[in-house]
């Protein structure tokens, strides 16, 4: 690729993110700043820590953020560390079970663990038939107010990717440098807490900023909880107003602020011991076998937490077949008619085509896109292309709900993008929400191909006569073919299941991509919850049977994807 080829793609990526990710973000916070006469003011913000109500919501999503970061840390660390060393009965068959949760949304899998674990689901019944508790002796799993369920739902559903990551960590940890802590005494626990921990410190920091971020900023998980007291949930009850009512932007700024200083402290934090390898991995240092009572245990473990990982999931498939579940362990009667009505309902065969439309011309944007920008950062030597490599990777690290929110405020009457104004039709803003929130994923996977590949193939083929474009075409793209698969397939399945844009961009059934159609089934009196359900099934199997091709391409590459 030419320098001038170059300079374009990078200013093209700067134009494009600029009108569609630091605009939205910068138009939100002139109206949280700004009265209706153009003036500066501090005093919306100021409201929000002065209301009762948008302050106990802070500090809700604040507390179920770190408190779902802390479960999924406490899952996933042990699970990744016995994966990297130890070698035991059922390991391979169940490592890739533990990755089955990320096929499921938290606000889908809140319908499953609704019934499991509520007051009168599927645990309390099992109880009173077991005789441990009386019939009206029933417990609330879930916690007052729903918050320990929500903890839950986006524990199980967001802990493999700290495992991913911790996983590629202690990988990519040199086992010498372990060996020769043993050899002058340091041992056991203390080996891990002063060696190992410190060395994979990057994986749990890229981990943990991620899964804070999504906790954070999840709307979907407490709308099916009915948990109104966040931030989130009152900034997408706060849309109806958003003409008249400044305090909505005002929300999305202070979730804003407060996501990038929490990241920035965890990397100043992070960053102030910087521990360094001499070489990644110089010496192989393979898995420990594990026979006997020892394997045993590592296997128990490792099913416990997949059985438990999996609740959801079998809760949603239940759901989907009952056609009766009150206080009894399984569904009294059995049916498939909500899968027929799921898809014969008039929200259900429009919302997928309109999902699939959303999700394949964004997949188009983020290859195109996605393929010269990991070209410019890997294949030249453009002075930019470090900025231009963080650019790309900022949309991963500021929440959906953000950018959401930042669209309507870009599309209001008199502003430039009024076309675009998602009461008509959210067709190309929606495109153009998905392709900014997941090219990350195109982009990450197209980078990994091209520095795997020999730049010396190419250079053959242009010696011999090959324009850059034709060698492009007939040698790069066919050599990293399989990485821009992958990453397209999962930029295409987590578009498909997309909740904030989803949720708040589009207004009109017409116009409702699939997760839209699933929150407003769950909403029907009656059979709603089941046909809900039934589509979310539907939605998980198409997730799971492409996340399933992409990690066969990219094994343990694919925790790559998932870092701010």
């Amino acid at each position: 690729m030419s320098k001038p080829v170059a300079w374009i793609v990078w200013t093209v990526t700067a134009l494009l993110l600029g009108c569609f990710f630091i605009w939205p973000i910068a138009a939100t916070v002139n109206r949280a700043f700004f009265d209706a006469d153009g003036k500066f003011t501090f005093a919306y913000v100021a409201e929000i820590f002065a209301n009762h109500n948008y302050r106990e919501g802070l500090l809700n999503s604040f507390s179920l953020a770190c408190c779902t970061t802390l479960v999924t840390l406490t899952i996933a660390l042990p699970l990744s560390y016995l994966s990297d060393r130890f070698d035991f009965f059922g390991k391979k068959a169940l490592s890739a079970l533990l990755l089955v949760p990320m096929i499921l949304p938290p606000f889908v899998g809140a319908i499953g663990l609704k019934q499991m674990l509520g007051q009168y689901g599927a645990l309390n019944a099992l109880l009173i038939n077991l005789g441990f508790m009386g019939p009206s002796d029933t417990i609330d799993w879930l916690g007052k107010g729903q918050f320990w369920g929500i903890v839950a739902v986006q524990s199980l559903s967001l802990y493999p990717i700290f495992f991913l990551n911790l996983t590629a960590a202690l990988a990519n940890v040199d086992p010498a440098m372990e060996e020769a802590a043993v050899t002058l005494g340091c041992t056991g626990w203390r080996r891990f807490r002063k060696i190992t921990m410190p060395l994979i410190m990057p994986g749990v920091f890229a981990g943990g900023t991620i899964v804070f971020i999504f906790a954070f900023t999840e709307l979907g998980a407490p709308l099916i909880f009915d948990y109104s007291r966040v931030t989130s949930v009152q900034i997408f009850y706060g849309i109806k107003e958003i003409d008249g009512n400044p305090f909505p932007f005002a929300l999305v700024v202070v979730m804003l602020v407060a996501t990038l200083l929490l990241y920035m402290a965890s990397k100043l934090f992070f960053g102030r011991n910087q521990y360094a390898m001499t070489s990644k991995a110089a010496t192989v240092g393979g898995g420990r076998p594990l026979t006997g009572i020892r394997g045993m245990i590592c296997f128990l473990f490792f099913l416990g937490i997949t059985l438990l990982a999996l609740m959801p999931h079998f809760g949603v498939v239940l759901v989907s077949f009952a056609k009766e579940w009150y206080r009894t362990v399984l569904p009294a009667q059995w049916t498939t008619e909500h899968y027929d009505a799921a898809l014969g309902h008039y929200l259900a065969v429009p919302s997928i085509i309109n999902s699939l439309k959303y999700a394949g011309f964004s997949v188009i944007f983020d290859v195109i896109l996605g393929l010269a920008i990991a070209y410019v950062i890997v294949r030249t030597k453009l002075p930019g292309r470090g900025l231009l490599d963080a650019i790309s990777m900022l949309p991963l690290a500021v929440p959906g709900l953000v950018l959401a929110f930042g669209y309507l405020a870009i599309t209001r009457p008199g502003r430039l993008f009024e076309g675009l104004d998602p009461s008509r039709d959210p067709t190309y803003l929606l495109i153009i929400a998905y392709g900014v929130r997941r090219l990350p994923y195109v982009v990450r996977s197209a980078v990994a191909g091209l520095q795997q590949t020999s730049e010396t193939l190419e250079e053959a083929a242009q010696n011999l006569g090959c324009t850059p474009f034709r060698t492009l075409r007939r040698i790069t793209f066919p050599l990293i073919a399989a990485n821009i698969l992958a990453g397209a397939l999962l930029a295409f399945s987590f578009a498909m299941l997309e909740v904030s844009d989803s949720l708040i961009l589009a207004v009109k059934q017409q116009d409702f991509p699939i997760t839209k159609a699933i929150y407003e089934l769950f909403q029907l009196i009656g059979d709603g919850k089941y046909l809900a359900a039934a589509l979310g099934v539907w939605a998980m199997v198409f997730l799971g049977l492409t996340i399933a091709v992409a990690s066969k391409i990219l094994g343990k590459k694919m925790g790559a994807l998932f870092r701010a």
